[in-house]
């Protein structure tokens, strides 16, 4: 929320350091994320123009003769010479001057130069080039009344304003409004604060005679005010609205729609207007849609509404609105529009934010209505409209007598105790009731006493926190009944009122406590068994990544994942990134062939992370699994494998590798699925050849993902495993190829050569798998790295003799395998 200070002060005798207020601001809540003085641009004047010429040698530019006091040039008469590239000036005219040795706001200096042969002794200024609007097609024309010579900031009273850029939170709807933050400012001086009273001539006929208003449902539409105008010329905003709309993010348009606009920021009121000769009979009906209707909004796209949706229909119930959101295009205001439907009106904060979601249509408009208006303010914001239409409009206009005023379903006024003892109790600093008063009346809250009720001075003491300072004063305090303003919804409990209380009393004089716990902090099982396995993935050489969980729909395709529809975003910020990743896989690949592409060929990445799958019929969200992903360019199957062993070594598991042949982006037969308590929880291996080909990998990479959930529930179970000695005596390895059946898979060979070897079989370790000419058909050759070591003595050739030929009986009888 953008607020010129120059504008707060038209509510309250604002007066101090910037800087200062700025922080007040903060203090109360609202952080000033960047506060502008805006330049005095000394240089940029009024000038008028004394003569247009032809350049001789540019068709696109001509010579403006401009008239300055005190200043002669090369013009005609010894007025300035401007070469211009905008013809919408005539002579006569008033317009802003960059004079030479100014400096624009968007840093350009002015100097004198030849353009096409001719001198160029400044600039005539566009509203763009100044900042104060949105045209850059022509030269800013400024009112006539303006004083020739003049500086163009002091004549629009902005010389030396302040612009302060709010950072205002969902829970403050009477901060969206430069009333609102007046007022807040207001309290916080301990200066008076007043919404003027809007001046107007009623000059035209009865409004019962021309408009009518219809509330079909009540619980949509509290309050819906109406007024007529008549006697409209539609045309450009005066300068002074053009500049401060522009300063605060609006972007000016016209006069009816400025105003408008005006209104909304000054007020908080937003409001719409219409084209009264396309609403039949002035009608205007609000009612929620039946499901199966749609209507053009003005932004030339059209809105399937659905059942429950707000909306505003006219007399024959055509639609031309959607109810607190934005208008329909077949009413809008034209340059041909000479009388004006204005509507202003309250609506249910709930219909609103759950059609703005869910057509993804979000106004200044509608976030307002979200957070909560002020019905109160709708016949003050009706008048406020035409007291500045009237002003901003060549002859004025005219009024119809008397405001429609529909009403629905308001809220009730809301009524809270507020017990000093408990804004001291939750505040840490003693309060009494007449302190309470004082900071809530100032900011709209009317206080009552409530002597007479002896409950109100109960203090809850559950929280030590606090509890002496709260002295004997405030226990025997009265409560207040504090009733609740209307432009703030947001207060609703006596906790609320405290943050108001301690707003105002000020956060730095309420000091800090450090709340006591019970319990020191400190990390749950889960999260130190993740954190094991990160430093488990670290040891083994891998870094974290952290991939974008957006996708674009071709990014599956490319990963070799066919068989997965994944979860579409109904409003993604990129086509590029439209859908949810249903697996780690893509992108751990393309930061993979990013590093490739720097040359970084044996990059070996992990991530813990989440990846999402279609929602099951009777639940509204996608499916969150956490998985871990790592992938290991120019690693093959076996690499993979060996991490899957550190990691099931790390925490005790026991866990089994079963062959599979289709499995998402895997090799065809170089990969198998990870098994936890007969289950299969993961993959590993290596990528499809193919898929590594698609992102310019051109070495082999190996892969392991595993469901997380599943990984640490089991490694929970045997976290309490007894540690194992470290022998000291030296070990030695023996390595067998066996020639076995395509059917077997390796794992169920290495389980059967773990049983046979016994307790000095320390590890095994696939090596090498080999198929060729050299084997029979059907069958492969697997070959493996046995260590053997005993705790308590060195094995002898013999001994160690003996094992080997226990496991190639063992493997030979068990799986019809042959030494080779």
């Amino acid at each position: 929320m953008k607020v010129l200070l120059s504008w707060l002060r038209e509510f309250a005798p604002i007066e101090g350091d910037p800087a200062e207020l700025a922080d007040h601001l903060s203090d109360l809540g609202m952080a000033v994320e960047e506060m502008r003085v805006l330049p005095p641009l000394d240089g940029v004047v009024v000038a008028r123009v004394a003569g247009l010429r032809a350049h001789p040698e540019a068709d696109r530019i001509q010579l403006v003769d401009v008239e300055l006091p005190g200043a002669s040039g090369e013009g005609t008469h010894g007025a300035l010479q401007v070469c211009c590239g905008a013809f919408n000036m005539s002579v006569g005219d008033l317009v802003p001057l960059a004079t030479v040795g100014t400096t624009m706001p968007g840093g350009l200096e002015i100097g004198e130069r030849r353009m096409r042969g001719q001198l160029s002794q400044g600039m005539c200024c566009s509203a763009a080039e100044l900042e104060l609007g949105a045209d850059a097609d022509g030269i800013l024309i400024l009112p006539g009344e303006f004083e020739l010579g003049a500086s163009l900031m002091s004549q629009l009273g902005l010389n030396g304003d302040v612009l302060y850029d709010l950072e205002v939170n969902p829970n403050r709807p009477d901060a969206m409004s430069v009333a609102g933050v007046a007022r807040d400012l207001a309290a916080r001086l301990g200066i008076p604060f007043r919404i003027p009273e809007p001046a107007i001539d009623e000059t035209g006929e009865d409004i019962s005679t021309v408009a009518s208003v219809e509330i079909i449902d009540p619980d949509l539409c509290g309050r819906f005010g109406v007024r007529v105008i008549g006697g409209v010329s539609i045309g450009p905003s005066p300068l002074w609205m053009q500049a401060r709309l522009t300063l605060c993010g609006m972007r000016p348009i016209n006069s009816v729609v400025d105003v408008s606009n005006y209104v909304m920021l000054e007020l908080g009121t937003p409001n719409h207007t219409y084209d009264l000769d396309l609403v039949p009979g002035g009608h205007l009906g609000t009612r929620r849609s039946a499901g199966g209707e749609s209507v053009v909004t003005l932004d030339g796209a059209e809105r399937e509404l659905l059942r429950g949706d707000g909306v505003i229909v006219d007399r024959d119930d055509r639609l031309i609105g959607i109810a607190g959101v934005m208008g329909a295009a077949n009413t809008e205001i034209s340059d041909g529009t000479t009388d004006v439907l204005l509507e202003l009106a309250w609506w249910d904060r709930l219909s609103i934010t759950r059609t703005s979601q869910r057509l993804g249509l979000r106004s200044e408009a509608s976030m307002r209505f979200e957070r909560g208006t002020d019905h109160e303010l709708v016949p003050i914001a009706l008048d406020r409209f035409c007291e500045l239409l009237n002003r901003v409009t060549p002859g004025g206009v005219s009024v119809c007598r008397g405001r429609l005023d529909g009403r629905g379903e308001l809220p009730e006024s809301t009524h809270i105790r507020v017990r000093p003892a408990r804004m001291s109790h939750l505040l840490s600093q003693s309060f009494t009731a007449s302190q309470v008063r004082a900071l809530l009346e100032p900011i709209g809250f009317a206080c009552e006493s409530a002597a007479d009720d002896p409950s109100a001075t109960a203090v809850d003491d559950s929280s030590a926190a606090g509890a002496s300072h709260a002295g004997d004063l405030a226990e025997q305090q009265p409560a207040v009944v504090a009733t609740v303003p209307s432009f703030r919804p947001d207060v609703v409990t006596e906790t609320d009122v405290a943050e108001e209380v301690a707003r105002h009393y000020g956060y730095g004089k309420l000091g800090r406590t450090v709340p006591r716990s019970p319990e020191p902090g400190r990390l749950t099982p889960t999260q130190r068994l993740r954190r094991e396995l990160r430093r488990v993935l670290v040891g083994a050489g891998s870094s974290e990544a952290m991939p974008n969980p957006f996708l674009a729909p071709d990014a599956l395709r490319r990963a070799g994942i066919e068989g997965t529809e994944p979860v579409r975003l109904l409003n993604p910020l990129a086509t590029e990134e439209s859908v949810l990743r249903p697996s780690l896989l893509p992108g751990l690949l393309t930061a993979a062939a990013y590093n490739a592409s720097h040359r970084n060929d044996t990059v070996s990445l992990f991530e813990i992370g989440v990846v999402f799958d279609q929602p099951g019929p009777d639940d509204p969200l996608p499916t969150e699994t956490e998985r871990l992903g790592v992938i290991w360019a120019g690693g093959e199957a076996a690499d993979a494998v060996h991490l899957w062993d550190l990691i099931v070594s790390a925490f005790g598991l026991d866990a089994a590798l079963t062959n599979e042949g289709d499995l998402d982006g895997m090799h065809p037969v170089r990969a198998a699925q990870v098994m936890l308590g007969g289950h299969a929880v993961g993959v590993v291996g290596e990528i499809d050849p193919v898929v590594c080909e698609r992102h310019g990998l051109a070495q082999r990479c190996a892969w392991l993902q595993v469901d997380v959930e599943p990984l640490l529930t089991a490694a929970s179970t045997a976290a309490d495993r007894p540690y194992q000695l470290v022998s000291t005596y030296p070990s030695s390895d023996i390595d067998l190829a066996f020639a076995v059946p395509d059917d077997v898979q390796a794992s169920q060979v290495r389980d059967t050569l773990v049983a046979a070897g016994g307790d000095e079989l320390r590890s095994v370790e696939l090596f090498d798998v080999y198929r060729g000419d050299q084997m029979t058909a059907g069958t492969r050759s697997l070959a493996y790295r046995l260590r053997l070591q005993a705790d308590d003595r060195t094995l002898t050739d013999a001994q160690a003799a003996e094992i080997r030929q226990r496991c190639i009986d063992e493997v030979e009888s068990t799986h019809d395998a042959q030494l080779r």
